[in-house]
């Protein structure tokens, strides 16, 4: 089977969070599968820096607008782990300093700039060979099925191809004003409660939703989820009108990227059965972020994160000041909102020494959070999947969890009796129950050496590798493929 993967983020190119680690992992997975993959992304500036050469595979593509055109090209990437790599090139749209916009809020071209990457994707794959199948991802690549069964339903080498969108954060939703529809050239009888409309605007997502031959997205449990008023966004209805054609398919990780036994970012490796090196990865991580001597019996808290309201920062911010009268140094590494990025220098300076904030995103120093501290925090109000937690697993660092989407599906409760469990889980959202998550597991580490190894070893031996889900995956193509031939 031949499938193109389409999506606004592909590490190591452009990444902003866990999509772009998807984009890396699944589709080699699939090839190693015997499945032919190809993955299309923007030509942003980022990615310009990291592949300067452009090598056409498509020099020019005319792209139509209400009442002008743009043109795009297909930029050859190379082959990567057996996927062909394509880059969209459009400078005036995509050559920006950041992918979605400032910390001010998103372009406001945004529409027009993945309405143009969609359009591009199909234009390109048609010279490029047509895939069995398109597998398009979040709000950014959602018009693509849209395009196939609206202005592509008669071209002779599109029409029957397949579409299955991922659904990786239902709170990005692309939504736009109703003008939208006629500036993208689709027909008005789209724009109705029942397809692309949702509370008089165009939403991005939703139409993707209605127009996709399978839906998909990155935990059983956020299925479940997505499918409520409280998780669905306001998109509940449509996402249960269509439960029968939506699974939950868990995410994976690349543990060629990320394994402590290899690791190429950290001071020294370790492995389940000698975990010697964790002390050395820890006195590094202090280090790197400037901290004086701790001693060995102070807990090292990390988080690596988005700074939005979705993982939690307030909850964060509203224990605070109790955690800091543990024993306790707490790490935080992301970017993000404005509000966030300053209510956490506020911290750091409040509790100067106690708080350490580096306010970005550095590859590097995200591999030392995960492998240096003794906990990894992640209080979310929702999360799809997650990366941080899976990653925490691996390196033996012991995660503390709100019980929501992909963190309840992966984080075992740890159980003293029974030496079983992987990390620590609070159910409500809100400072007295993370806390309290936070205190049982600080118990466990000051008290309890033989159980805090067990619980380490607990989580790096769980499999959370990308062969599963993507042969999870290749069922929900072949489903399509069936149902289109």
């Amino acid at each position: 089977m031949q499938i193109v993967f389409a999506a606004s983020e592909c590490a190591p190119w452009a990444r902003s969070g866990g999509l772009g680690e998807v984009l890396r992992a699944l589709p080699r997975q699939v090839t190693s599968l015997g499945h032919k993959v190809s993955v299309y992304i923007p030509y942003y500036r980022q990615v310009r820096e990291q592949a300067p050469e452009k090598k056409y595979a498509v020099q020019s593509i005319t792209i139509p607008f209400q009442y002008y055109n743009r043109f795009a090209a297909v930029l050859d990437g190379g082959v990567h782990g057996g996927v062909q790599i394509y880059f969209i090139d459009c400078p005036e749209l995509f050559d920006r300093e950041f992918l979605y916009g400032t910390s001010a809020g998103e372009y406001q071209d945004n529409w027009e700039r993945y309405a143009l990457f969609c359009r591009a994707v199909l234009e390109g794959a048609k010279l490029l060979g047509a895939p069995d199948l398109f597998h398009v991802h979040d709000w950014q690549a959602a018009l693509l099925p849209v395009y196939l069964r609206t202005l592509y339903y008669y071209d002779p080498v599109l029409r029957n191809r397949g579409a299955v969108l991922t659904i990786h954060n239902a709170g990005y939703q692309g939504r736009y004003p109703a003008q939208t529809v006629e500036r993208l050239l689709f027909p008005w009888d789209i724009y109705t409660p029942e397809r692309a409309e949702h509370y008089r605007q165009f939403n991005f997502l939703k139409a993707g939703i209605v127009y996709a031959d399978r839906l998909t997205t990155v935990s059983p449990r956020y299925a479940e989820e997505i499918q409520t008023p409280e998780y669905g966004q306001t998109l509940d209805g449509v996402l249960r009108s269509r439960a029968g054609d939506l699974r939950g398919i868990l995410n994976g990780l690349d543990y060629e990227q990320w394994n402590p036994a290899t690791d190429g970012n950290i001071a020294a490796h370790y492995t389940p059965e000698n975990l010697s090196g964790k002390a050395e990865c820890r006195r590094d991580l202090l280090h790197a972020f400037g901290c004086g001597h701790v001693d060995a019996s102070t807990a090292v808290l990390g988080a690596v994160t988005r700074l939005t309201t979705q993982k939690g920062i307030d909850a964060i911010a509203e224990i605070a000041e109790p955690l800091l009268r543990e024993n306790v140094v707490l790490m935080v590494l992301g970017n993000g909102e404005e509000y966030y990025e300053n209510l956490l220098r506020s911290l750091a300076a409040k509790f100067s020494g106690r708080v350490l904030v580096r306010i970005g995103y550095d590859g590097t120093l995200a591999h030392k959070v995960e492998a240096g501290s003794d906990l990894f925090l992640m209080p979310s109000r929702y999360e799809p999947c997650g990366l941080g937690q899976l990653c925490a697993l691996k390196y033996g660092t012991v995660p503390v969890v709100r019980a929501t989407g992909g963190l309840d599906s992966t984080v075992e409760e740890w159980n003293a009796e029974t030496r079983t469990g992987t990390g620590f889980k609070f159910q409500g959202y809100g400072g007295e129950e993370f806390l309290a998550a936070i205190r049982r597991a600080l118990e466990v580490f000051r008290g309890d050496k033989e159980g805090w190894q067990a619980l380490m070893r607990n989580g790096m031996a769980q499999d959370h590798s990308w062969a599963g889900p993507a042969a999870e995956y290749v069922e929900v193509y072949e489903q399509v493929a069936r149902a289109r031939s």
